[in-house]
C-alpha cells in the first residue's frame, strides 16, 4: 500500500488556503493545518480537528514552541510545507497603510507572520522534510515587486523579503533533498479583495480575476514530482499582470 503523504499548511481557513486544502484532500493527502483560530467547523477535510494546531504566528515564541507539537503529529516524514498565512493591516476605513504611517509594532507583526514563520517552521521541520524529500512553497505576492494600490508597505516588503528568503532556502535546503519555491498571486477572488480591484482587472491581459483553485493547482504542481527539478523560483500567478 502506498504511503499517505502529509501536507502542513498555514492559513487554511479561507481563500487560497482553503482551495489548497481541497486540492490536496482530493489526492488523499493527510493535511495538518496551523492557524490562530480554532478548527473551522465548516471545512471539508478529513482529520479535521485532530490535525489542526492553534498557533499565533505573530508570536515568535509561540511559533517556536509549537514546532515540537507539529513534529509529534507529523510522525517523521513531511512531504510538503505550504507557508500561506499572511496579514496585511489596513488604515481607517480600510485604507492602504504606507511606509510613513504604519505603526512600528504592526511592521513587527506582519513580518513575524509573513516572513519569520515560514523559516521557523521549515527549519524546525527540516529533518521531516528531508526524510520525505519534500517540498516547501512560500506564498508571496505581486505586491512584493511593485507598489500596489491596496497592499500596505509592511505587507509588500515582507513578501519581497519572502521571495529573497525562498532563494536562500532553496540553496540551503537543496542538499537535504528538499525543494523550495514560491508562488506570487495577483488579483485572486477572495475575501481580502479591496473595492476598486475591478479597475485593475480591466488592465490585465486575461481580463479577469483569478480563482483560488487556480493558485492551488500551481501549489500542487510545486509539491509533486511534476516539478522535481524546479527549485529556488517564484511562479507568478497573475493573468499577466507583471507584463
Amino acid at each position: 500500500m502506498a504511503e499517505q503523504k502529509t501536507l502542513l499548511l498555514t492559513g487554511a481557513s479561507r481563500g487560497i488556503g482553503h482551495a489548497t486544502v481541497k486540492r490536496f484532500a482530493r489526492e488523499s493527502w493527510r493535511i495538518l493545518t496551523c492557524s490562530r483560530h480554532p478548527f473551522p467547523e465548516g471545512c471539508p477535510w478529513g482529520g479535521g480537528r485532530e490535525d489542526h494546531i492553534v498557533i499565533d504566528l505573530a508570536d515568535p515564541a509561540a511559533t517556536m514552541a509549537a514546532i515540537e507539537v507539529i513534529r509529534a503529529k507529523v510522525g517523521g516524514r513531511l512531504h510538503a510545507l505550504v507557508n500561506n498565512a499572511g496579514i496585511s493591516p489596513k488604515g481607517p476605513g480600510g485604507g492602504r497603510l504606507n511606509s510613513i504611517d504604519t505603526d512600528l509594532r504592526d511592521w513587527g507583526k506582519v513580518f513575524h507572520v509573513n516572513f519569520f514563520a515560514p523559516i521557523v517552521l521549515a527549519r524546525g521541520l527540516r529533518e521531516e522534510l528531508s526524510a520525505a524529500k519534500g517540498a516547501v512553497v512560500n506564498v508571496t505576492s505581486i505586491a512584493g515587486s511593485r507598489v500596489h494600490p491596496f497592499a500596505g508597505a509592511a505587507y509588500a516588503t515582507s513578501k519581497a523579503a519572502l521571495k529573497a528568503l525562498t532563494r536562500e532556502m532553496a540553496h540551503d535546503f537543496g542538499p537535504l533533498g528538499v525543494r523550495v519555491n514560491a508562488i506570487a498571486p495577483g488579483e485572486i477572488e477572495t475575501s481580502i479583495l479591496s473595492p476598486g480591484t475591478e479597475k485593475i482587472v480591466e488592465g490585465l491581459p486575461l481580463r479577469r480575476l483569478g480563482q483560488p483553485s487556480e493558485v492551488a493547482d500551481v501549489i500542487w504542481f510545486l509539491c509533486t514530482d511534476a516539478s522535481s527539478y524546479v527549485a529556488g523560483t517564484e511562479i507568478e500567478v497573475n493573468a499577466g499582470q507583471h507584463v
